[in-house]
């Protein structure tokens, strides 16, 4: 994914109504983040090169419709899982993903 789609992502979160934590997987490292809500410099003080996913927690069904219809407006590869929606930087090769 590019710098453009992450960025779109950081700028519909950090004005969102409610308060939503997120945390990413680092491609190189495989390291997972702790779950952080400040989107505005925390998300983009790496820069965007090396996420694997992002998830974002949603607290309830509401959270997660209203998230969901933001992250499908930036037609993203992505999963809704339980209680979080993750989207995809990268995958493996082979890996089919389909686009939120």
């Amino acid at each position: 994914m590019n710098n453009t789609k992450w960025n779109e992502i950081r700028i519909a979160m950090s004005s969102f109504t409610s308060t939503l934590q997120w945390r990413t997987k680092d491609f190189e490292t495989a390291h997972i983040s702790t779950w952080d809500s400040e989107w505005f410099y925390h998300f983009m003080n790496e820069g965007y090169k090396y996420i694997e996913w992002l998830e974002i927690k949603t607290e309830t069904e509401i959270i997660k419709n209203e998230v969901l219809e933001i992250i499908k407006n930036v037609h993203v590869p992505g999963k809704i899982l339980e209680d979080k929606i993750r989207v995809y930087g990268y995958v493996e090769v082979g890996t089919s993903v389909d686009y939120l």
